[in-house]
């Protein structure tokens, strides 16, 4: 069953040629949000999380987009966002296609069922290089042939890329998921730093985050933006808040709207859901 679900009351499930599905996979949820693309506006939002707090495996995957009356429609675009922690970028100038798998290889350890993707970075002009399970994205595509698979940190930088331009000095974001998150950290318009962590728990996240603002020379009065799993006074917010003056949540913005029955949604939660529709 679902754990969320928006929609406005204009949804037509017959008019779904005329919508861009926003599909999110990864290990915990199944996420997806329709846009209107006539109206450019976010009409819908559903997320999935596996039974039993279990992680998803391929026949839940394929059980709940079969069994949703949304997923299984025709859409004008399908926008495909696959988090995982395991990514590296390599520079535009240097990036060679035939060598993807050797650039990666350098940082992570992969097996055999493992494929490696690339996403075209604008800013900063690079190649993100990312790992999914091969089965698992055999499968999606089975449903949608036509979705070109997004790392969630494409749509991340995307963001980051108008955000920072009102930033005084550096722009530094963290992006949590439920066990691992990003940080990034431009100074001016030069990415000084970009890494993921896989974390236990708060006192996991607090430290490395500390940490690299200790390494990078960055006073702790500097201003830190928070996206995805987080939420306004929860433990992870009240912590963080002890030891970074402040601390604001990223809202995601771009060439759409929102239906008013979002109003009461944490929008950062989703901000790499929404930016991916503009993208590609």
């Amino acid at each position: 069953m679902p754990f969320l679900e928006l929609f406005d009351e204009t949804l037509d499930i017959n008019s779904t040629e005329n919508y861009e599905l926003c599909l999110q996979v990864s290990d915990d949820n199944l996420t997806f949000a329709i846009l209107d693309s006539i109206r450019n506006k976010f009409i819908l939002i559903r997320s999935f999380t596996p039974d039993n707090s279990r992680k998803f495996i391929g026949e839940q995957i394929r059980e709940t987009i079969s069994n949703d009356d949304f997923l299984t429609k025709k859409y004008r675009k399908v926008h495909l966002l696959l988090p995982t922690p395991k990514f590296t970028l390599v520079p535009s100038a240097l990036f060679d296609p035939g060598k993807k798998d050797e650039y990666f290889i350098f940082n992570h350890v992969v097996t055999e069922s493992t494929t490696i993707l690339n996403n075209k970075i604008t800013d900063p002009d690079s190649f993100l290089l990312f790992a999914v399970h091969k089965p698992i994205l055999e499968l999606i595509q089975s449903f949608y042939p036509s979705a070109i698979p997004f790392h969630h940190l494409s749509p991340l930088f995307h963001h980051i890329s108008h955000a920072r331009k009102t930033a005084v000095e550096n722009y530094i974001h963290a992006h949590i998921e439920s066990d691992f998150f990003n940080m990034l950290v431009f100074d001016n318009n030069t990415l000084q730093f970009s890494n993921s962590f896989t974390y236990r728990n708060i006192s996991d996240i607090l430290y490395y985050i500390l940490n690299v603002l200790k390494n990078l020379g960055l006073k702790q009065e500097e201003t830190i933006n928070l996206s995805g799993q987080v939420e306004r006074y929860d433990d992870l917010f009240s912590n963080l808040s002890l030891y970074i003056r402040n601390v604001k949540f990223s809202e995601p913005s771009g060439n759409f709207t929102f239906s008013y029955v979002f109003n009461d949604t944490s929008l950062h939660k989703y901000i790499n859901l929404f930016t991916i529709a503009g993208c590609e």
